[in-house]
């Protein structure tokens, strides 16, 4: 009984289909199909349905599943034990990341690690739209924070940044400047939908107030939202490593300088219910190092300015 085949029975049966299980993995079905009948052999029972293009667990499938997921777990981690810290590591993993302006440091932090381990292939998916990271086979994940379900994930703080109200000096001279909180819901905003499906129209004002806000626009890049902003189509609250130097050009207005800013977050991601592979466990930590220099860099660079 192979390990791997163990883990592809747990990808089959998160997936319920022998075809998303190959498509993900990219292989051919017929070798899903041959290796869990070699599975299936092995432990002398039957640990599949097979209705039509659907596969669900039998009661023995699923005591098999229950069982050997805690088993894969401390089978990794044993592994982990065991192996040098900087022994070369394989595998696929595949990475969702939100579009976050840090998505290059990200992207970057990840290409530094395939480089120390050759034998990695990597898979990453930049996406908003909410992902099931089980039935997708997804295994680490980088997501603001209320874009996921924090009683089905671990997340780690990874990135922070603050977010002001910008809105092009075009806008305001058509529009008017907002002075007080409650001005901001008698003007055009750009909303944003989160990951999760969720349109912000409830936005944090400082650190104490949410304001409700409305607005003839939604989008679901942070990029899109700065581009309609530049060009007049409303008030915006984003991130301000993405506003600063328009600021400085004056192409964008920062509103309510004075009110403390509000710090959003990014947060590496993964689920609890499945066993964290080898490979995942070293690039969360090699993320965790990676991200923490850039935020000292980032830190540096702005009181030099």
């Amino acid at each position: 009984m192979k390990t791997e085949d163990i883990a592809l029975f747990h990808r089959i049966k998160e997936t319920g289909s022998l075809v998303a299980t190959a498509d993900l993995l990219n292989l051919p079905k017929s070798t899903v199909s041959r290796r869990l009948q070699a599975l299936e052999n092995d432990v002398k029972v039957k640990l599949f349905h097979r209705q039509s293009r659907a596969m669900t667990l039998t009661a023995a499938g699923s005591h098999f599943y229950d069982k050997t997921l805690s088993i894969l777990g401390e089978l990794e981690q044993t592994l982990v034990e065991l192996t040098d810290t900087q022994a070369e590591i394989g595998g696929h993993l595949r990475i969702l990341i939100f579009p976050v302006p840090e998505l290059l440091e990200i992207a970057n932090g990840i290409f530094e690690f395939m480089d120390q381990n050759p034998e990695l292939t990597v898979e990453l998916i930049v996406s908003t739209q909410p992902q099931d990271m089980i039935r997708n086979n997804i295994d680490l994940a980088f997501m603001l924070e209320d874009s996921f379900n924090e009683n089905e994930m671990v997340a780690r703080e990874l990135l922070s940044e603050e977010l002001h109200f910008v809105a092009s000096p075009g806008y305001l001279a058509k529009a008017g400047t907002p002075v007080l909180p409650g001005e901001l819901e008698l003007h055009n905003s750009i909303l944003l939908r989160y990951p999760n499906g969720r349109i912000i129209n409830e936005v944090p004002f400082g650190k104490d107030m949410i304001i409700s806000v409305k607005g003839n626009l939604c989008l679901n890049s942070i990029g899109l939202c700065l581009e309609a902003s530049l060009t007049g189509r409303g008030i915006a609250f984003l991130p301000a490593v993405l506003t600063r130097e328009h600021i400085g050009r004056g192409e964008l207005t920062q509103l309510f300088a004075d009110v403390e800013p509000y710090v959003g977050k990014c947060y590496l991601v993964y689920p609890s219910r499945r066993f964290i592979s080898l490979a995942s466990q070293r690039l969360i930590d090699h993320m965790m190092s990676a991200l923490e220099r850039y935020n000292l860099g980032k830190v540096a660079a702005g009181k030099n300015d």
